[in-house]
């Protein structure tokens, strides 16, 4: 895992080799500090422990975006804290929990299973909004639960040192990969990336963190939306897209199952 790199006042992204996967810290002002999505390698969560303990900080919370393999894992010298995902996260990880941990030994091995997928769901105390604030005593945070790229997702907003954690959404290295069981797994996504713009623009983000890629500005978001948009627009339209992300061999074999799928195919298992 790449160093601490400070993106936002008491906000700090670390960056693993892994599919370039982000781990951030929100830090509050007594250093306690809220852990979201840290992945992927042991050797990655020992690193990111070892940052927390060279700091002094005290992990109180952690959240997960969504219920994916890459994004359920924790270590025990990250603490005893709880983490918050969706109530829909916490259903998804409980019924495919053999699921993760094979998913896990097989990319990145040696995690506690006991650790994995082991997520505490958010208190039913959504606003007008739908958003979910973080129970924890650090900078306020906000759950925006959304239906894109799987069951249970959510991005996390930080309204004070405006960062927003994008979860698999935005990414500069990903083409957006679709919830293929989804009813209307286009219509989830770009619902989702119209919510992400806006919640930009209402609360003046100025920091976006994806879960895999790097770090942008409001700016940069607001350009990946719509290139993940034009993306969606060609693979509907059955054309030849073009698009820099596809020189990834795993983002590549992921757009062609999606392109099956458009195409009114069944595609094979992930």
């Amino acid at each position: 895992m790449r160093p601490l790199v400070d993106v936002a006042p008491g906000v700090a992204v670390a960056t693993a080799e892994i599919w370039a996967t982000t781990s951030t810290l929100v830090v509050a002002d007594d250093g306690t500090c809220l852990v979201v999505d840290p992945g992927v390698s042991v050797a990655d969560l020992a690193g990111l422990a070892d940052a927390v303990a060279a700091r002094g900080w005290r992990v109180t919370a952690g959240f997960s975006t969504h219920p994916h393999w890459d994004h359920v894992l924790w270590s025990a010298r990250l603490g005893d804290a709880p983490r918050w995902a969706t109530p829909d996260a916490c259903t998804v990880a409980r019924e495919t929990r053999e699921a993760l941990v094979r998913e896990t030994d097989a990319d990145a091995p040696g995690h506690d299973h006991v650790l994995t997928g082991r997520l505490t769901a958010l208190p039913d105390a959504a606003g007008p909004d739908g958003a979910i604030p973080l129970p924890w005593s650090g900078p306020r945070a906000l759950a925006l639960p959304h239906r894109a790229h799987c069951p249970g997702s959510a991005a996390l907003l930080l309204p004070g040192p405006g960062a927003l954690c994008a979860g698999d959404l935005l990414s500069d290295d990903e083409v957006p990969l679709l919830d293929l069981d989804s009813p209307d797994p286009v219509g989830d996504h770009l619902a989702a990336i119209a919510m992400l713009e806006a919640t930009i623009d209402r609360h003046g983000v100025r920091v976006v963190i994806p879960g895999h890629g790097t770090v942008t500005d409001a700016a940069g978001a607001h350009a990946r939306a719509g290139r993940d948009r034009a993306y969606l627009r060609g693979l509907m339209a059955g054309d030849t897209v073009t698009d820099d992300r596809l020189a990834d061999p795993w983002v590549a074999a992921q757009h062609e199952r999606q392109l099956l799928w458009a195409r009114g195919g069944r595609p094979p298992e992930a």
